[in-house]
């Protein structure tokens, strides 16, 4: 197959993508040392993050919106027996938009619990805490306390693949998601860009959210 060098990510999805890498373990390392301040702190970064890019997935460019890689169980199934080669997809591969949708999922949902979960003891109470009943609150809290090792597994799963692809298949993942180009097939091309006004709108949109949470969600009580 011939191929050529191509626009493939934008800034905003590096963005929320190398910002995981570095959240995911922050949150862990804090949870375990008891840093509650600074967990909670970062908890809400990471909720205004899952925020922007399931925004950016709606309003922003052709490799990041969920319509143009989220396909049905057929194509998942199609890839796997290798009707869709690799190049010739702009973006997340229909296997790949599985394991985007499921880390986004489980990470909305852990980020979710904690909001609202509570321990009078070590003072670690989401903002949201005093909106549910007191039996639904030692639920989550209970949940969030062992549903992160089900989001490390998404994460662990995933990084097998890339090294799967990298180490067998001669795929280089990791590059095209630090400098935004990769190698695809000729007919494939650049990715559209970015519009700034849009991701900039976006980022607003998810830091204010984000915040008013962080605040108590006043309104809602």
């Amino acid at each position: 197959m011939t191929t050529h060098k191509i626009k493939i990510w934008d800034w905003p999805v590096r963005l929320t993508h190398w910002s995981f890498v570095i959240l995911l373990p922050a949150m862990y390392f804090t949870a375990d040392n008891s840093e509650w301040r600074w967990h909670m702190r970062l908890g809400h970064v990471l909720l205004a993050l899952i925020i922007f890019r399931i925004l950016w997935g709606l309003v922003g460019t052709d490799t990041a919106r969920f319509t143009s890689f989220v396909k049905g169980p057929g194509a998942v199934l199609g890839y796997l027996r290798g009707r869709y080669p690799h190049r010739a997809h702009k973006g997340h591969t229909p296997l790949g938009a599985v394991a985007v949708v499921a880390l986004l999922g489980l990470t909305l949902a852990q980020v979710s619990m904690g909001l609202f979960a509570g321990d009078p003891f070590d003072g670690a109470t989401g903002p949201l805490n005093g909106l549910v009943r007191i039996g639904t609150a030692d639920f989550l809290t209970d949940t969030h306390e062992w549903f992160y090792w089900v989001v490390f597994a998404m994460v662990g799963l995933h990084i097998l693949a890339v090294g799967f692809y990298g180490a067998f298949r001669a795929r280089n993942l990791i590059s095209p998601m630090v400098t935004g180009a990769g190698e695809k097939a000729a007919e494939v091309a650049d990715n559209t860009a970015t519009p700034w006004g849009r991701a900039l709108a976006a980022l607003a949109v998810s830091a204010g959210t984000a915040f008013w949470v962080y605040s108590g969600a006043p309104g809602l009580g």
